[in-house]
């Protein structure tokens, strides 16, 4: 007989169980996955989807946030062009502000976090006004990243937050409505099922990472925006769910193929300008390895948990790992030595991004320093 000891799962939402008062009220043993509860009662909530909590609660706040920021974005723009979606010069199609709006307010923008050759604080580009084509007035690159980069000869362009930033902000209305859809279903139920400390953790160690992926291989002058990354990591701890618990999974070889047509879906939805492949790959990926060390997971016999116990104290040096390397091969390497051809998962080939070669940033030429 299997010992509930040997068995780890969060606290069930409802009320009546059978539980010492202390354990119900302490969110550090919840967290902590202490709480320890009998066995069959754990399967039978594991089935009916029944988590550490009943609420959402940073799932709601992120939510909040990200809606208030998107009214920001469009006042932004309406300020910039006169229109609350950028027509001219550039139609964004996902109904939002122009390129340039989005890197002012905060997009992933390596040209704005480290110095990029042929990108420079010097460089000229549009100015956040600019409607016409060809665009005039022209505006150093600096004054289009802003948050104090000075257009000098000598500017070291550091804004290291616009690894956090794109988190936040989305590039139109319809970007938005399908974040925000995915956030309140799949991502408020990993919540409840994980409970708001680890979920915090991984939603957060999902979008950042997948801007660090993304700022070493995508195209250096296209900018990035979304809580796609951190979505993605979410999307990957239902990945955790399925293999760790699989013979209690309703339909599991069916479940699996929905997932993996959904986890497509959203790779083909990365070609779309102004979000980002890199960031769902990155996202997923570090997903995986944060949401198995975080998600509770139901261990019948001492073998599955000594199992998951092995992934977890080897997913997190892999985590710290990623994280070290690629942020410090963002800043010193040449991510395009090393993979030619990988700027091709986030980039389809056309005439505006110079067909996926260089910056993929049209140019200007360069002010006076």
């Amino acid at each position: 007989m299997t010992s509930p000891m040997d068995v780890e799962y969060g606290e069930p939402s409802s009320q009546d169980r059978d539980v010492p008062r202390d354990q119900k009220n302490n969110p550090l043993a919840r967290f902590l996955a202490q709480g320890r509860y009998p066995l069959q009662q754990r399967i039978e909530d594991k089935k009916r989807g029944i988590g550490r909590q009943k609420s959402p609660y940073v799932v709601w706040v992120l939510s909040a946030t990200m809606v208030a920021v998107f009214i920001y974005e469009l006042i932004s723009q309406q300020r910039a062009q006169g229109s609350l979606i950028s027509l001219k010069p550039y139609v964004n199609p996902m109904l939002g502000p122009s390129p340039y709006v989005l890197i002012n307010d905060g997009a992933r923008f390596p040209p704005c976090m480290k110095l990029v050759t042929g990108a420079e604080p010097t460089t000229l580009l549009p100015c956040l006004n600019s409607t016409s084509n060809p665009p005039d007035p022209l505006c150093p690159l600096a004054e289009i990243c802003g948050f104090g980069l000075e257009a000098t000869a000598t500017e070291q362009p550091d804004q290291w937050f616009r690894f956090i930033t794109p988190i936040f902000l989305h590039a139109g209305f319809i970007h938005i409505l399908l974040n925000l859809f995915a956030q309140m279903s799949i991502t408020a139920q990993i919540e409840r099922e994980m409970g708001s400390g680890g979920f915090f953790i991984t939603y957060f160690a999902a979008g950042i990472f997948g801007n660090v992926l993304g700022g070493n291989f995508s195209l250096v002058g296209a900018p990035s925006v979304g809580a796609s990354g951190a979505i993605f990591g979410t999307i990957a701890v239902t990945w955790v769910d399925l293999f760790a618990h699989w013979k209690y999974q309703y339909r599991p070889v069916r479940k699996l193929v929905f997932m993996t047509i959904e986890l497509a879906i959203g790779i083909a939805i990365g070609f779309i300008p102004y979000v980002d492949n890199f960031a769902h790959i990155g996202g997923f990926l570090m997903g995986l390895l944060v949401g198995t060390v975080f998600y509770p997971v139901i261990s019948e016999t001492k073998r599955h948990k000594g199992i998951m116990w092995a992934f977890r104290l080897a997913a997190i040096p892999l985590a710290i790992v990623l994280f070290v390397v690629l942020t410090r091969n963002f800043y010193t390497g040449d991510p395009y030595a090393a993979c030619g051809w990988c700027r091709y998962l986030s980039c389809i080939p056309t005439d505006s991004n110079n067909h996926c070669q260089g910056t993929g940033l049209q140019t200007f030429g360069s002010g006076s320093a």
